[in-house]
């Protein structure tokens, strides 16, 4: 059965703010070496849409996920994590880009924080996602989205000049795998 996949229309507002904005962000702004977190960062110009962006993000992957994870509790809990903590970035914004300008380092902290939950928890459904696939080859590209998320991740810190290219890889695939997980609410096993 098909579902209702609210996220779809969230990652393809994504994948225009994360290659069209970045011409209209600060001038320091490199797509290659930048992250999407320093498009939405503290007096960073037209911050507001990638801000936007993450809580689409958030509230599009709960509200797609929800009903296809009905009888999974833990997955729900999970679900609920990843996109309340990608919400809240959009709220605490990130460092701006430009080293002399003031800003609020606690808003930094808990941006980072926060970006660090959605990593964490992103990961853990995903790994979690392979047990409860009715096919071999879900669970297989569950594990694997895991996997890579957290593979890219560590790439982001020891290859930081292309920082922004790896976050990227992050987004579309791993928001192409969610919506591609609750496009057909009979891929999980009956509860």
């Amino acid at each position: 059965m098909k579902n209702h996949n609210y996220l779809l229309i969230a990652y393809i507002i994504m994948w225009a703010v994360i290659f069209i904005l970045p011409f209209y962000s600060s001038e320091l702004y490199s797509i290659i070496r930048n992250t999407t977190s320093q498009l939405g960062a503290q007096h960073t110009p037209n911050a507001w849409i990638m801000n936007l962006t993450f809580i689409l993000l958030g509230l599009g992957s709960i509200a797609s996920g929800w009903g296809v994870l009905r009888g999974y509790a833990f997955h729900r809990v999970v679900l609920i994590l990843f996109g309340l903590s990608l919400v809240l970035t959009a709220f605490f914004h990130h460092a701006p880009i430009d080293k002399s300008v003031e800003f609020d380092l606690q808003q930094d902290w808990l941006h980072s924080l926060f970006a660090s939950t959605t990593g964490f928890s992103f990961t853990i459904f995903a790994l979690s996602v392979a047990f409860i696939v009715q096919k071999k080859i879900d669970g297989i590209i569950a594990a694997g989205a895991g996997i890579l998320a957290t593979v890219l991740s560590m790439l982001m810190f020891n290859l930081p000049d292309w920082m922004g290219i790896w976050q990227r890889f992050i987004f579309i695939l791993c928001f192409g795998w969610l919506i591609y997980l609750f496009w057909d609410t009979d891929r999980l096993k009956k509860r």
